[in-house]
């Protein structure tokens, strides 16, 4: 692949899935989403990883013998699954899923478009 800058966007996208992933919280790559009201298809997955970090107030309520091992195999509601993607018209976004809950009613986690990816 050419060399390709990013275009950072991180906001709420609605994935779509043939059928739903089996574990929820580790999802497997959409096969397409819904952003800003348009639907986009995703004809390849280019690349997927996962970031088990933990942010922010989760970063310090952990013993470090038990965060170290979370960094790696990730904890309940703290994790981050990327996938690069191509949609139906050539374009390159990467995409993620936030596991962490956004409220006590909310508990799923969040899909969201990261960045789209241009040709330099």
């Amino acid at each position: 692949m050419d060399e390709l800058s990013a275009r950072f966007i991180d906001e709420p996208i609605e994935p779509r899935f043939d059928l739903p992933p089996m574990l929820e919280k580790k999802p497997t790559c959409p096969q397409g989403f819904l952003w800003r009201n348009q639907e986009f298809q995703v004809v390849e997955m280019l690349a997927e990883w996962q970031d088990y970090r933990r942010r922010g107030r989760m970063a310090r309520n952990m013993a470090p013998e038990h965060a170290s091992r979370a960094s790696h195999t990730g904890s309940w509601g703290v994790g981050r699954f990327f996938f690069r993607v191509r949609v139906q018209d050539g374009r390159v976004f990467e995409l993620y899923y936030d596991r962490a809950p956004g409220n006590a009613s909310q508990r799923k986690g969040n899909w969201y478009l990261f960045t789209i990816r241009q040709q330099q």
